[in-house]
Order: C-alpha cells, then structure tokens, then sequence
C-alpha cells in the first residue's frame, strides 16, 4: 500500500509539473497579444529561451543551490543532500522537474515588462542569471530549509516572530521575485518610443490581438491548478485529498473574484468595463492567493481576490502615469504588487494563524519580514544586474529596429506573413 501511495503521489507530481509547464504557453500568448505585432516572433523565442536555459541551468546549478544541505552535488546529478523535510520519499528527478518549471516562470514574468526594446542577447544573458543565481537563492531561504522557514525553536524567525515565513505556492519567491525584477528592468530600459508626450502623459500603445491575451490568460487559469494543488506534493491518503480540494477551491475562487473586481472597478473609473485590464484582473487573484491557498478559507480567497483586482487597476496607472514606467503588459504590478500584497494577507486572513481569526500577529509580522527580506533581495539583483549590463552593453536595441520590429532585425523572419 505504501508503494502504491508513493506512485499515486509521484504520478500527481508530474501531472502538476505538466501544467506549470503549460503555463509558459499561456505566458507566450498573454504577452504577445498585449504587444505588437512586429514584435511577436521576439516574445515566443523568449518565452522558449526561458524554459531551455532554466530547464539546463538549474538542472546544472540552481537545483543545488536552492535545495543543497551538505556541499555535496551542486553542479549535474549526484546527491543533493537530504530533501526529506520537503518532499519526502518522492523520486529527486521528478522532484526536480517540478521545481525546474516553477524556476522557469520566474524568468518569463519578467520578459512582459521588457517587451518591445530589450536586445535578445542580453535577453539570454539576464535569463540565464534569473534561473542560475536570483531564484534559487531566495528560494533555498524559504522552500530549501533555509533560515526564513527554519521552525527550530533557536531559529531567527521562530525566536523573533514565534512562526517561520509561509508561501504554499511561491506569490512572494516566483511571483513578488518576478514582479520586483521586471519593473526595475523597464527602469532600466526606458518606455518605448512615443509612450510618453512631451508634457510626460501617457500614450496608450494597444497590443494586437486581444483574442490572443484571452486565450494565453484561459491557458494559465487553467495551469495555476497545477501551480497551486501540485505544491501539495501528494494526493494519497485523506489528509492530502482534502488539501488539493481545499486548494483548487480557493484557486479558483480567487480568480475569478480578481477578474470580477477589475470589471467593475474599470467600469465605475473609466464608464466601461475594461476587457484588456480584466484578463490582469484575473491573474492578479492568482497571484495573490497563491501563498496562502492553503491556509485561507472560501471567503478568504474571494476577499484576497477583490482586494488584489481593486488595487492592481490602480498599481497600473500609478506605475504609467506617475513613475512613467512602461510595463506594456502590466507584469510588475499583477505579479509583483499583488504577490506582495497576497503574501501579506495571508498572515492577516490564515485561519490557522492569521491576526484577524485571533491568534495574535506573530504570523503577519513573519510575513511581512518574509516579504521585505525576498524583495530586497530581488531589489538589489535586479539593480546590478540591469543597470550593470546597460553600462557595460546596454539593453535596448537601436530606435530604428523598435521602430520597425525586434523580429526581422533581431531574428530575420516575421511571425505574420502577408
């Protein structure tokens, strides 16, 4: 019975990596139809550079650093130490694949910000470092038995908070990391050419096909099921069925609480519901009940949602129209305002541990110093390594390639052909 648990479990793994996987289509369509046309060829590769440079570099040494205890195996496949206290008895190689795609979504959040004027070269480059140094390290201090999740009672965290850092599914270590990474990236780039007039207002430049962003938003809905109950790790036994059950309800529900909160919103701030604003609306639910899915109640999750599609119509405009940074589509605010914001309800909304069911704010504050330690981190890497290329290289291509498409001059073929 144990062996057959063991395979049920295994097989679930994999099954839920398969769908993390499919989000990077998802995260394809989504951007490429939020941008234009010209420069739809650029995006995909991208989002392809993402999963093959992630898939070998983190394989080689990301996985080392984010789940190695021992100094043992860091670089290719030997032992990695002992992952018991996360994964328990499931296959290191599978384990490893589902933590290569969560990797890989770190990387292609940060590409929708940088639409539209980053060279492809540097593209890689920064990609590469993304999957080989920034996400494995934070992620080593949360899900790789590192200080934030320590629950030893001489642990900084247990001794300062009374509770360890809680993320079930990555909105602070995938998403706020991500989020964090992609604005200072359009920092440094700049706005594309005509976002801004003279006078410093906002120019809407409108994304080519909307059918596309739906689909690609459907896709990663449908993907978050595997993102979000995969991270249960296990669907043997009564304890583990309820858990993805429990988790798949607050997904969902928080989804579509994000989606309905940006329509109506845009409906009362702009006269009319805005489509484009709630395909983000809807990824800003998932973002935001991503940490805590397993913790909050039904109504939990619809109120993280709600909040998280409120604020993430008025983190967009304040991003444009008042920091003047051009994210084309919307990646710093759904992903890293709302997957800050979500971690930091889950401390308030945790019906386990959380300050507004009564068990003090031991937990929140272990949040918010979670939060604040993982995006300073993200901070500083992204400074470096943005800024640090662009004096050395530069990031953005000529104004007459942005002018006429990354796809013929950085890649010579057109993803549309008359």
């Amino acid at each position: 019975m144990n062996d057959i648990a063991l395979s049920l479990d295994t097989v679930w793994m994999l099954l839920a990596a398969m769908l993390v996987f499919f989000m990077q289509p998802g995260f394809a369509l989504c951007e490429a139809g939020f941008t234009r046309s010209k420069n739809t060829a650029n995006i995909l590769f991208k989002n392809f550079v993402d999963f093959m440079f992630g898939s070998l570099l983190f394989w080689f040494v990301g996985f080392g650093f984010m789940f190695g205890s021992d100094g043992v195996g860091f670089i290719g496949m030997p032992n990695w130490g002992d992952l018991s206290f996360y994964k328990g008895d499931l296959p290191v190689e599978g384990f490893l694949i589902f933590e290569t795609v969560f990797c890989a979504t770190s990387a292609t959040i940060v590409s929708g910000a940088m639409a539209e004027r980053t060279k492809f070269s540097m593209y890689v480059i920064y990609s590469a470092i993304i999957s080989l140094l920034i996400y494995p390290i934070e992620g080593h201090w949360t899900w790789g038995g590192g200080w934030l999740c320590n629950d030893a009672a001489d642990g900084f965290m247990m001794q300062t908070f009374g509770n360890v850092f809680h993320d079930f599914a990555g909105s602070a270590i995938v998403h706020s990391v991500g989020g964090v990474l992609a604005l200072i990236g359009a920092m440094a780039l700049g706005a594309r050419r005509g976002k801004y007039a003279k006078d410093g207002s906002s120019r809407a430049i409108p994304g080519h096909s909307l059918t596309l962003a739906a689909l690609g938003v459907f896709i990663l809905w449908m993907g978050w099921f595997g993102f979000n109950p995969g991270s249960q790790l296990a669907a043997s036994g009564a304890v583990n069925r309820q858990a993805i059950c429990h988790v798949f309800l607050t997904t969902n529900l928080a989804a579509a609480a994000g989606g309905v909160a940006t329509m109506f919103v845009t409906w009362l701030k702009y006269k009319k519901p805005s489509f484009s604003l709630t395909l983000n609306g809807v990824l800003a639910g998932l973002v935001g009940v991503t940490a805590g899915c397993d913790l909050v109640s039904p109504f939990g999750a619809v109120v993280i949602g709600l909040v998280c599609g409120t604020v993430l119509v008025f983190s967009i405009e304040f991003i444009d129209h008042v920091l003047h940074i051009d994210d084309p589509v919307g990646a710093s605010s759904v992903h890293g305002v709302c997957g800050i914001l979500g971690t930091l309800m889950t401390g308030l909304l945790s019906t386990s541990n959380g300050a507004l069911y009564g068990h003090g704010w031991g937990f929140f504050g272990a949040e918010c110093f979670g939060i604040l330690v993982i995006g300073l981190w993200a901070a500083a890497c992204g400074f470096l390594l943005f800024f640090g290329i662009k004096k050395l290289h530069g990031l953005r291509v000529p104004a007459r390639i942005e002018d006429e498409g990354l796809d013929v001059y950085e890649h010579g073929e057109l993803c549309y052909n008359s």
